[in-house]
């Protein structure tokens, strides 16, 4: 199913951002709690059942169900105190999803930069390190609500490539632990004439444990990376599709950075690739 994230919609009440969610047609969401609804106070410490349920009732409401809870923390912060707290912020999310009607809460994989920019200490054995130690603290949480947590990697951050995250997975082994995969994310000037290579790997690796592709393109101007719109762009969404339509029928597609004005003919480009 194509879906969108909720807050490039737009941030405001959660009744009006459902509806305004169905007009454009689409279903399912994955939702940043503080950047798409005003509504609510989400302070740490404040997530609780009944607000759960009255969100997640608005969007059913307008037939879009929850399919990813969003809480993009540094499980790598270089500061221990702020990493803590982050963590502590990631399980509140898990402990509550199942009452947003959701069984996936997600994450990007950090930065020891603590403004989660780029460094090549990223690929270091010491940001390895601390990575498995904050995800396998919120794996063991997840275990216990019987949530998953979904990593997303990116070529900036800790978990750079597929071989990374296959790491991951195998120093992880819990059910609990799978991915969401942004082909995007892991493209770079230096790696994009091998994208072919790096989706295959993907899905030979760990395709058993994809369970959200997010869709969007790149093109590169003056050697730095822009995202556009799906189709736009130097992504080979065919070969992507095959692999998809193939290894995980069904599975949730979201918009991610996709313009108003641009989300109708993506949804309509994706719809058609899956045909």
């Amino acid at each position: 199913m194509i879906g969108t994230r909720a807050h490039d919609i737009g941030r405001m009440p959660v009744r009006e951002l459902a509806t305004e969610i169905a007009k454009r047609g689409f279903r399912c969401i994955q939702l940043s709690l503080q950047k798409a609804i005003t509504d609510y106070n989400f302070s740490p410490g404040r997530l609780n059942p009944g607000m759960a349920v009255k969100i997640r009732e608005a969007f059913t409401g307008e037939h879009v169900y929850i399919s990813v809870l969003d809480c993009n923390i540094n499980p790598v912060h270089p500061d221990e105190k702020t990493r803590k707290g982050q963590l502590g912020w990631f399980k509140e999310h898990i402990r509550f999803a199942r009452d947003f009607g959701c069984s996936m809460v997600a994450t990007e994989t950090g930065s020891l930069n603590a403004d989660g920019s780029y460094t090549n200490e990223n690929s270091s054995p010491k940001a390895f390190e601390i990575l498995i130690e904050s995800v396998s603290e919120l794996v063991q949480t997840a275990e216990k609500f019987g949530v998953m947590i979904c990593l997303e990697g990116s070529v900036s951050h800790t978990v750079s490539s597929p071989r990374v995250m296959k790491k991951v997975l195998d120093e992880i082994q819990s059910d609990n632990l799978q991915v969401i995969f942004d082909p995007v994310n892991l493209l770079d000037a230096d790696n994009i004439n091998t994208q072919r290579e790096i989706i295959s790997e993907a899905f030979e690796m760990f395709g058993d444990r994809i369970l959200v592709v997010h869709a969007k393109d790149l093109v590169f101007e003056n050697g730095i990376k822009k995202t556009v719109p799906p189709g736009n762009g130097l992504l080979d969404y065919r070969f992507l599709f095959e692999y998809i339509k193939e290894r995980r029928p069904g599975i949730d597609i979201i918009l991610e950075k996709v313009k108003n004005e641009s989300m109708e003919y993506s949804k309509h480009y994706l719809e058609h690739l899956l045909e």
